[in-house]
């Protein structure tokens, strides 16, 4: 996979797709999703659903993750949500590589919402990335 296969995964991704995730951009250890908290990402708090906050960030990271070319799954992650989201809130996941070792890798992804002041983060998530196999350009 290069940079261009992280977007042509995300093509398939029916999961994120069917949420309204789109992919920014991609490319050499980093990757840029977005989604907006709809009626249907709200719980009884009235405040975004952890999970879907959780998907954007697991989304933006699979796409930064996959950019180097062999096919890359998550073997572990862990958010910490730092406020709530709300409805009609426009989210931007930004992942980045923070070091890749042997099939092993680290990213981190910091979700925030745009604001007329600016960014305020809303979550910030670890993803643990392993190649699972080769790259099809180098087999």
């Amino acid at each position: 996979m290069t940079p261009n296969a992280a977007h042509a995964m995300f093509e398939v991704d029916k999961a994120s797709r069917a949420l309204g995730i789109n992919l920014r951009e991609a490319g050499e250890g980093r990757a840029v999703a977005t989604m907006t908290v709809t009626e249907s990402m709200v719980n009884g708090h009235a405040i975004a659903h952890g999970g879907y906050v959780f998907l954007l960030a697991d989304t933006a990271f699979a796409c930064a993750c996959n950019s180097h070319g062999p096919v890359t799954v998550a073997s572990g992650a862990e958010i910490s949500f730092v406020t709530a989201g709300r409805l009609g809130d426009h989210l931007v996941a930004t992942a980045v590589e923070r070091t890749r070792y042997g099939r092993n890798g680290i990213y981190d992804v910091t979700v925030h919402r745009e604001t007329p002041e600016g960014p305020e983060v809303v979550a910030e998530f670890r993803g643990r990335s392993r190649v699972i196999e080769k790259s099809r350009e180098n087999a």
